[in-house]
């Protein structure tokens, strides 16, 4: 093996700045900016590497995953949430289907990307007592309903976790408020993509929505993450 081959053997990996992620990939896609690549890794979807100094460093299998995120987003129009998933499956070694690459089937939620269970179901999958059930319909925290997502399952469950911390359905109805003020934003942001009524807008203003309603529930986690560190709890 000559000296020169060695070298580049044992040469370490190139990185890139956040910076120069953008401007190689700029091109391709105009609306990548410095905040989007942070709040992807603010999700998860990147863990770039840091110098001493806190900069972030992107190799070239970084920015071939930003592209990666950015091809699923635009040309698929699918939810964070969804693209990580497929992702890990990746890292795990598999070889998982494209996501959006089949047509949903009528029983699933395009937003929530969930099958629907029953309320039997969404009780025992939860963990939940009907107790604690109706005391969340009450609240309006769950809808009125025959069938649910797993995202409601997700919820309910969560609710059992509070109950046991003392927090009650009844406690939380400022966030049925709250999220009805975040909702106006979002149809703010969904309406500026226009009211065109064929297959492909409507699936665009629908990823639009899920990606906008990520970065408010951010936004929110990082408000309360903040709050408890102010008053040292």
């Amino acid at each position: 093996m000559s000296g020169s081959s060695a070298a580049r053997r044992t040469r370490p990996a190139a990185s890139l700045s956040i910076g120069q992620v953008q401007l190689r990939l700029g091109a391709e896609f105009p609306d990548l900016t410095p905040s989007k690549l942070r709040f992807l890794e603010e999700q998860g979807l990147l863990n770039p590497d840091r110098t001493p100094a806190g900069y972030r460093k992107f190799t070239e299998r970084d920015v071939e995953r930003v592209r990666t995120i950015l091809q699923l987003q635009r040309d698929h129009y699918l939810p964070l949430r969804v693209i990580g998933e497929y992702l890990e499956a990746l890292d795990r070694g598999e070889q998982p289907k494209l996501p959006g690459a089949e047509a949903a089937a009528p029983s699933r939620s395009i937003l929530l990307g969930d099958e629907l269970v029953s309320r039997h179901q969404l009780l025992t999958q939860s963990g939940a007592s009907r107790e604690l059930l109706d005391q969340a319909l009450q609240a309006q925290l769950l809808p009125r309903q025959q069938h649910y997502t797993q995202a409601h399952v997700q919820l309910l469950a969560t609710l059992v976790l509070l109950e046991r911390r003392g927090i009650e359905p009844r406690h939380l109805r400022a966030f049925r408020n709250s999220v009805q003020h975040e909702l106006g934003l979002i149809e703010q942001v969904v309406s500026s993509l226009g009211r065109r009524n064929d297959a492909a807008s409507r699936k665009r203003a629908e990823a639009v929505a899920s990606e906008v309603a990520e970065q408010l529930a951010c936004v929110r986690r990082g408000l309360i993450q903040q709050g408890v560190a102010d008053s040292g709890l």
